[in-house]
């Protein structure tokens, strides 16, 4: 998801940059040095956003487990309760 968002904006510099670099470097007085800071930068984004959007959803994941566990524990305890009432009735 990070890639689709970060891709774009790789691309489009490093297609100014190759195709026309004399237009690049007038309109953005940038030194060489500034390119790479800003394909590092958003290289570092995609990476950030994906380590978080990964642990958002492990502990998504986490809490729907701990959900289910939790039902079916009630539901465990719920039969053993009916078997129980309902061996001594008879």
């Amino acid at each position: 998801m990070a890639i689709i968002f970060g891709l774009p904006v790789i691309l489009s510099v490093v297609v100014v940059r190759i195709f026309f670099p004399d237009w690049y470097m007038k309109i953005s007085q940038t030194t060489p040095g500034m390119f790479i800071s800003a394909i590092i930068a958003v290289v570092c984004i995609v990476l950030f956003y994906s380590f978080f959007r990964m642990q958002y959803k492990w502990e998504m994941n986490e809490q729907l487990y701990q959900e289910l566990k939790y039902k079916e524990n009630r539901e465990n305890e719920n039969s053993k309760k009916t078997i129980i009432q309902n061996t001594n009735l008879e």
